[in-house]
């Protein structure tokens, strides 16, 4: 597998929380936060070990293999989140690579972390 980008950063929550969140994100009763693009589609979980680790289904119909590996680790009452994209496939290019990252930053550390109220 090729890395295609990798960041991680803390949200205001516990780590069953955002496991919780991550494998379950149209929960009812839970704030929406999964936004996606016309040309995203929902993530399928492929594995899960709570409350530590999600891998994710490609959310792009063109990237159908790609991965998306998401380690949660506790700091406090908080959660540090990385999300690594992984491909099998060969890497996109510049742009689309920049695309695709800043993708999972806007629904990872903005829009799931507003969910939490913060």
């Amino acid at each position: 597998m090729i890395e295609i980008g990798s960041k991680a950063r803390k949200l205001p929550a516990p780590p069953p929380a955002v496991w919780d969140s991550l494998t379950h994100p149209r929960r009812p009763g839970a704030r929406p936060w999964l936004n996606l693009l016309p040309d995203e589609v929902e993530p399928r979980v492929l594995e899960a070990e709570a409350p530590e680790r999600v891998v994710w289904s490609s959310l792009w119909t063109h990237r159908p293999d790609d991965q998306i590996h998401l380690a949660l680790t506790p700091v406090g009452t908080e959660t540090s989140l990385r999300f690594t994209l992984l491909t099998p496939g060969e890497m996109p290019d510049q742009s689309q690579a920049g695309h695709l990252r800043r993708r999972l930053n806007v629904l990872l550390f903005a829009d799931l972390r507003f969910s939490y109220g913060q």
